[in-house]
C-alpha cells in the first residue's frame, strides 16, 4: 500500500499498536504526526530513523485536553497542508469493579479513551471535509464485546468506542469520511506487560504473556505490527467500501466458547 501524499495523525503513537501504525504509515510514504502524552518526539526521531522519512513529527498533547488537540490539528494542517487519516490509539487500562474503582480513576479512563477520540475526530473531521474524505480508525479490544472481571472502566470505555465509531460512520459518509474500529485481543505491547507485572506473582513476565497466548486458538499473542497492518488496510483504497465496521484481530479468541465438551 502506498500512503504517499496523505497526512496521517496517530493518537498513543509514541508506543504500542500507535508506535507501529505510525511507523507502518511512514514507510508507505505519508507524512505523520505522533501525538503522545510523553516520548513523541523521540518516537518521531527513531521513526525518521529507521524508515528514512523526514515527514515525520511528535507533538506531546494530552488527548482529553480540547485546546490541546485543536492545537495538534492547527499545527498539522500548518506543518503538511490537512489531514486524510486518524489513527485513535490513544488508551489507558485500570483494574476495579464500580465498588472499588474511584471516580477520578473512572474519569481517566473515560477521558482519554472515549472523550479523547470525540475530541480528535471533531477537529479532524472539518480538514477532512476540505480534503474530499478521509479515513478515522479507533482503536477498541474485545472487551468491546466480552468482559473480564475486575475492568469495568475499560471495559465500559471499550463498547462506547465501537458505538461511537457506528455513529461516526453514519454521521460523515457523505464527507466521503470512512470510519472503522479495530478490536485486539492480546497484543505483546507495553500495556499488555504492564499488566503482566501487576499479574504475575512467582512467574516472570514472559511466562504470564505465554499463558495468556495459550488462551488465543492461534497459540500465542499478537504483534503490534499484524495490528498496523489491519489499520494500514483498512486506510487504504482497497477498503474503500469498509465503513462502520469493528474488526477483531484476536486469534481466534472469540470464537471460542468458553465451555467445552467432555472427551
Amino acid at each position: 500500500m502506498d500512503f504517499k501524499g496523505k497526512v496521517a495523525i496517530i493518537t498513543g503513537g509514541s508506543k504500542g499498536i500507535g508506535f507501529a501504525a505510525a511507523r507502518r504509515f511512514a514507510q508507505g510514504g505519508a507524512s505523520v504526526v505522533i501525538v503522545s502524552r510523553g516520548a513523541a518526539q523521540e518516537a518521531a526521531d527513531l521513526i525518521r530513523q529507521e524508515t528514512g522519512n523526514a515527514d515525520v513529527v511528535g507533538i506531546e498533547a494530552n488527548v482529553s485536553d480540547r485546546v490541546q488537540v485543536q492545537s495538534v490539528v492547527q499545527r498539522t494542517t500548518e506543518a503538511f497542508g490537512g489531514i486524510d487519516i486518524l489513527v485513535n490509539s490513544a488508551g489507558v487500562q485500570r483494574y476495579g469493579t464500580v465498588v472499588d474503582t474511584e471516580e477520578d480513576v473512572w474519569d481517566e479512563v473515560l477521558d482519554i479513551n472515549v472523550k479523547g477520540m470525540y475530541l480528535t475526530s471533531k477537529y479532524a473531521i472539518p480538514e477532512m471535509r476540505t480534503r474530499g474524505g478521509g479515513v478515522i480508525i479507533n482503536v477498541s479490544s474485545v472487551q468491546a464485546y466480552v468482559a473480564m472481571k475486575g475492568s469495568a472502566a475499560y471495559v465500559t470505555s471499550k463498547g462506547a468506542i465501537n458505538s461511537l465509531t457506528r455513529a461516526m460512520a453514519l454521521d460523515h459518509a457523505a464527507d466521503g469520511i470512512r470510519v472503522n474500529s479495530v478490536c485486539p485481543g492480546s497484543i505483546d505491547t507495553p500495556m499488555l506487560r504492564w499488566a503482566a507485572d501487576l499479574f504475575k506473582g512467582d512467574q516472570t513476565q514472559d511466562d504470564v504473556i505465554k499463558s495468556w497466548g495459550q488462551m488465543h486458538p492461534i497459540g500465542r499473542v499478537g504483534t503490534m505490527e499484524e495490528v498496523a497492518e489491519l489499520i494500514a488496510f483498512l486506510c487504504g483504497d482497497k477498503a474503500g467500501f469498509i465503513t462502520g465496521g469493528d474488526y477483531k484481530i484476536d486469534g481466534g479468541l472469540l470464537a471460542s466458547a468458553a465451555v467445552v465438551l467432555p472427551k
